[in-house]
């Protein structure tokens, strides 16, 4: 690995302060009822933009790693830096619900998208030996942006106002993260020597060689899987411990608070422990973990005790698949172009939040949805115990003869 000279712990540092300040996206909904209390709108309008900015998000991503090639790490991180906090101060003189999607979604999402995925990228090929643990540290300082700031934001939203709040929210995210793009250097990835012991899987893939393999489309149904499920369950957790557990609401809330602290918990435990065992064992273990807690949210008659034990395991498997999923991809298909080879993969982010919400509105209700998750982790499951990183030895070697016999 090669780059300018610079200590490995800036680098660190500038991710995980960048890190943080995109994660502060994950607060919204803390504004959906001081908007409402506004303007009068609908709450399902209001709680539709941050449908709209997941889905921005993970939308970026497929332009992210192009992008990057163009301007460089720095540039690119500092620049979505100053748009995301443009669009979130921008915001804060809406008056139209269009207004509201166009700047809090399409805008904040888009430039959040971009430069989380290269961010986490660029950190990774620094520390190709340690792609979980580094993958876990950064994306552990996303949600962990999210955590501090669910009281930076509600505190600003009870003092100065919903629209001030925009503003200063917005200010303190351009600072956090053109910041921390400061301390930012872009890592060149050195390929490995082809021998006779890396020969089989060891290569970057571009985003055709990939698309080109079946392996891609398995990590896709399973990132997707493990998407939905975290998503779904973080969009209505309050409403499943009073409707089905039959919690007050207060406690009920309480859920919210351990399904950020069980989601960073498991991103830090799992993207580690990943480096020391076999990835898609671990991911077999959190597809396994979610499938008999969400089929018994399902088919159980809950209780406070049961009803928190499946939150948290689900929290904890979602964190730890996001962090796990990145390594991944980097062991399949290489390091050269992970931002643009994750960015396909990560499609299944975007499709995952919206799907859940989908498909509860199809089927009607939580039960027949998480029963419907649940046959996707078992499958999933199913995939993780029997996928493999691509060989590309033996695909090179199939062409060679094809080429071979045609000259003959």
């Amino acid at each position: 690995m090669k780059g300018k000279d610079i200590h490995p712990g800036f680098l660190i540092l500038g991710t995980i302060i960048v890190q943080m300040g995109l994660g502060t996206i994950y607060t919204w909904s803390l504004f959906n009822q001081p908007l409402v209390n506004k303007f009068n709108w609908e709450l399902s309008s209001v709680a539709i933009t941050f449908s709209i900015t997941s889905f921005a998000l993970a939308f970026a991503t497929l332009f992210a790693g192009k992008l990057q090639e163009k301007w460089g790490i720095r540039k690119l991180i500092a620049l979505s830096g100053f748009i995301l906090g443009l669009g979130l101060i921008l915001t804060s003189q809406v008056s139209t619900l269009l207004m509201l999607y166009l700047l809090a979604g399409v805008i904040v999402g888009f430039a959040d998208g971009t430069a989380y995925i290269t961010s986490l990228s660029n950190l990774i090929k620094w520390f190709p030996n340690r792609k979980g643990l580094i993958s876990g540290v950064s994306v552990s300082a996303y949600g962990l942006g999210s955590l501090v700031f669910k009281y930076i934001n509600a505190t600003l939203i009870d003092t100065v106002g919903i629209s001030q709040t925009f503003f200063y929210w917005g200010i303190i995210v351009v600072i956090m993260v053109v910041g921390g793009s400061l301390l930012l250097r872009e890592a060149i990835v050195v390929e490995t020597p082809i021998n006779a012991e890396n020969a089989e899987n060891k290569r970057d893939y571009t985003v055709k060689e990939m698309l080109a393999t079946k392996e891609v489309y398995f990590l896709f149904i399973m990132f997707f899987t493990a998407c939905m499920s975290g998503l779904y369950l973080i969009s209505i957790v309050k409403d499943i411990g009073v409707q089905l557990a039959g919690l007050n609401v207060a406690v009920a809330a309480n859920a919210v608070a351990m399904i950020a602290i069980f989601n960073t918990v498991g991103r830090l435990i799992l993207g580690s422990l990943s480096d020391k065992v076999s990835r898609l064992k671990v991911i077999a273990s959190t597809f396994f973990i979610t499938a008999i807690a969400v089929l018994t949210l399902s088919f159980v008659q809950l209780n406070y005790g049961v009803f928190f034990i499946c939150v948290a395991a689900i929290a904890f498997c979602f964190g730890g698949n996001i962090t796990v999923f990145p390594a991944i991809v980097g062991d399949f298909f290489g390091l050269k172009n992970h931002s643009k080879n994750y960015g396909i993969v990560y499609q299944g982010f975007g499709l995952g939040a919206l799907a859940g919400s989908f498909i509860a509105a199809f089927l009607g209700g939580f039960k027949p949805t998480f029963i419907v998750i649940g046959t996707l982790c078992v499958l999933s499951l199913i995939i993780a115990i029997f996928i493999k990183p691509p060989n590309h030895s033996k695909r090179e070697n199939e062409l060679e003869d094809i080429s071979k016999a045609k000259l003959v």
